[in-house]
C-alpha cells in the first residue's frame, strides 16, 4: 500500500498536520500522549483496507504547531479541532473515531458537542478520572505531577505521573525505563529515531498542560447518557485496577454498556498492533 497523504489545517490558535490512507469511510484516530500520528503507524494500514484513515498530531504536538506557544489547553478545543478534520475530510456523512487515552477524552468530548458528526466513538482507557469516586485523590496527583515538574523537571515529573498512573505499583514507569534503555542500546531507522526525538520534545508540554487540562476535564454525563449507543469504552486486558481503566469500567456500568477489552495494557496499540487494530475493527463495526 502506498504511504499516507499529508496535509495541513488551519484551525484556531494552531496549525494541525494530519495524514490520510486509504479508501471507504472515514475513521479519524486520535492519539493520546506524545505519539502523534506516528503512533497509529502499526495498525493505520491494515485499517485502511476497509476505511479512509486519518491521523493527525495534536494541537502543540510535533507537526502541529501553536501561534502561541505558551497557550492553555482545553479538552473542548481539541475536539473541536478533531470536528474541524471531519468537516474537511468527511463533510456529507458524521465518521467513526477512535481515540485513546487522553485522545479518548477528545473523542469523548466530541461526542457529546458534535454528535451529527459521529457515527461510533470507540474510547480506549480515557483518564476521566473526576467521573470517580476517589476524584480528589487524583487531583492530587495532578498537583504532585505539576510541582514536581516546577521544581525538578519533566522527567521526575513524568515518574510522578506513571506511578500515580499504574496505582504505585510502578508497572508503567518500569515499562518506559525498559524501553528508554532499549532505545539507547538500538541503533533506530532514522524516521523512527525522528518519532522518537519529537516524542521527548513533546514532553514537558504534554506534563505542563495536556495532563492537567484534561484530567480535570468533567463529562456532561447526562448528554453521555443519552448518546450511550454510539459510544464503545475498551480497556486493556492487563490494565484492570490501573487508573486509566478505571473510569472506561466505570463509565460502562454506569452506562449500562459493555466494557471491551484490548490486548495489552494502557499502550497496547504498541505493544500488541496486530490483535489491537483486529480488535478496533470489531468495535468500529458493531
Amino acid at each position: 500500500m502506498n504511504g499516507p497523504t499529508h496535509g495541513g489545517l488551519r484551525v484556531s490558535g494552531a496549525r494541525l498536520h494530519y495524514e490520510v490512507r486509504g479508501r471507504g469511510p472515514l475513521l479519524l484516530l486520535i492519539p493520546g500522549g506524545t505519539g502523534g500520528a506516528a503512533a497509529f503507524d502499526p495498525v493505520a494500514d491494515e485499517l485502511a483496507a476497509e476505511y479512509t484513515v486519518a491521523t493527525y498530531d495534536p494541537r502543540g504536538m510535533s507537526r502541529s504547531p501553536l501561534d502561541d506557544p505558551g497557550a492553555e489547553q482545553h479538552v473542548a478545543e481539541h475536539a473541536d479541532d478533531a470536528s474541524r478534520i471531519l468537516d474537511l475530510l468527511s463533510p456529507g456523512a458524521p465518521a467513526r473515531v477512535f481515540g485513546t487515552s487522553s485522545g479518548a477524552i477528545a473523542a469523548v468530548h466530541l461526542l457529546i458537542a458534535r454528535p451529527e458528526r459521529v457515527a461510533r466513538v470507540v474510547a480506549h482507557e480515557p483518564p476521566l478520572v473526576e467521573v470517580l469516586p476517589d476524584a480528589c485523590e487524583h487531583r492530587a496527583l495532578i498537583a504532585r505531577v505539576r510541582e514536581t515538574f516546577r521544581a525538578e523537571g519533566v522527567m521526575p515529573a513524568m515518574s510522578v505521573f506513571a506511578a500515580g498512573l499504574a496505582g504505585g505499583r510502578g508497572k508503567v514507569a518500569d515499562a518506559g525505563a525498559s524501553a528508554r534503555r532499549e532505545e539507547a542500546e538500538l541503533a533506530l531507522p532514522p524516521q523512527a529515531a525522528a518519532r522518537a526525538e519529537r516524542t521527548m520534545a513533546d514532553l514537558p508540554y504534554f506534563v505542563s498542560r495536556i495532563v492537567p487540562a484534561f484530567m480535570s476535564y468533567v463529562p456532561d454525563m447526562g448528554r453521555l447518557a443519552a448518546l450511550s449507543d454510539r459510544l464503545v469504552l475498551a480497556g486493556g486486558e492487563d490494565s484492570r485496577g490501573e487508573l486509566p481503566y478505571r473510569p472506561a469500567a466505570f463509565l460502562a456500568d454506569r452506562l449500562g454498556t459493555e466494557l471491551l477489552h484490548f490486548p495489552g495494557g494502557h499502550t497496547g496499540l504498541t505493544t500488541h498492533p496486530a490483535a489491537f487494530a483486529e480488535h478496533m475493527a470489531k468495535a468500529l463495526r458493531a
